[in-house]
């Protein structure tokens, strides 16, 4: 009988540039890349499992990353021994030992999952629910900039195949306004778009924008930063409200449904703690009849195809999209074939992520414990 205990846990650090340069979003705040922390867990049986953990900068969510890789310090030595194939008891030990923090125990949550898919010989999708269609539809963000700009990066972006984008407003209610005119105008009529404040408005742009954009064809992602806030906006407007920073827990999430808040919602493997509880929120909101948008913070090759796997055995009916994050860097940090054609996304084949992860590609790990 094969020794499912864990034996070894290694961290990396690897440094992600943007392929596009700078991402702006709202508040002039800005990051050049993606900081990645990525984790090994090895069982005594020999397998191994990789997760991965990178926030955009240490601005967008509660979460950056030398804390992330301090909080992973703190809790890899106290998990070795334990029972690998044990994800809800090492989600449940973790929670024991470090209070809070989610962000820091995503990359292990992500990296159990994947040992238990690579010894199992299920993929991710597999295990989370079973598989529904082939592929994702995917969406991209076009970062703030002036309305011409962004009109272009749009159009680009539709010449590349993509059929969904996220228009990042935020800033001036009137520049806003201009931004997602000129997108909206360069782009075909069939295109999704979202606008997404990233909860820099409070209630009284929010109102200005949608009174003044009134006749365009968009949905509302994220306004407001308070819960309340976006609650009166939801209770003035008709405009499909999707929610994304608020969305942290299974506590704010059934708040949300209970008053009526939300059309839809998007979960951040990183922001809630790993595919485990990801999960969980997307299983409640299956069963609520929402929307659901997976994807996480930033990342490479095995965050998207945790967030992939886990969006792709969710009702096709009701996942929005997601975000091909590996084609956003420059860097690499695992093999796998990630079919993309006309703004769709097929995953790589396989057990667990289905990746092949070669860990000498980011040098000496920046810490590793042994039992």
């Amino acid at each position: 009988m094969a020794d499912t205990s864990i034996s070894t846990i290694r961290i990396f650090r690897q440094w992600q540039p943007f392929r596009d340069g700078t991402y702006r979003c709202s508040g002039g705040r800005s990051a050049e890349g993606f900081d990645s922390t990525i984790v090994e867990i090895v069982s005594r049986d020999g397998i191994a499992g990789y997760g991965e953990m990178a926030p955009l900068g240490s601005f967008y969510d509660p979460a950056f990353a030398s804390g992330a890789r301090e909080a992973m310090r703190e809790l890899a030595p106290q998990l070795l021994g334990c029972d690998g194939a044990g994800i809800e008891a090492l989600n449940r030990r973790m929670d024991l030992l470090l209070k809070g923090h989610p962000y820091a125990k995503s990359a292990i949550d992500m990296a159990l999952w994947d040992l238990a898919g690579r010894r199992s010989g299920l993929s991710l999708a597999a295990m989370s629910g079973g598989p529904e269609g082939t592929s994702l539809a995917l969406y991209r963000s076009i970062a703030q900039q002036g309305p011409d700009a962004m009109a272009a990066r749009a159009t680009k972006y539709i010449a590349e195949g993509y059929r969904r984008l996220q228009v990042k407003v935020g800033l001036d209610v009137n520049e806003d306004i201009a931004r997602l005119e000129a997108v909206r105008a360069a782009v075909p009529a069939d295109t999704v778009l979202f606008c997404d404040a990233n909860a820099s408005w409070g209630t009284a742009e929010t109102r200005r924008f949608l009174m003044a954009t009134r006749n365009l064809d968009y949905m509302l992602e994220q306004p407001c930063a308070s819960y309340e806030e976006n609650l009166a906006v939801r209770r003035a407007t008709e405009r499909p409200l999707v929610l994304d920073e608020t969305i942290d827990g299974v506590d704010v999430l059934l708040r949300a449904i209970a008053d009526g808040l939300v059309d839809g919602i998007t979960i951040k493997l990183a922001r809630v703690g790993g595919p485990t509880k990801a999960k969980l929120l997307r299983d409640i909101a299956v069963a609520k009849n929402l929307k659901v948008t997976i994807e996480d913070t930033g990342g490479a090759q095995i965050d998207t195809a945790a967030y992939s796997g886990l969006l792709l055995s969710t009702p096709e009916t009701l996942r929005q999209h997601t975000v091909d994050f590996h084609n956003w860097v420059t860097v690499a940090n695992g093999r796998g074939d990630f079919a993309i054609s006309n703004g769709t996304m097929r995953l790589p084949d396989g057990p667990g992520l289905g990746l092949d992860v070669d860990t000498s590609a980011f040098g000496a790990p920046i810490f590793a414990c042994t039992a």
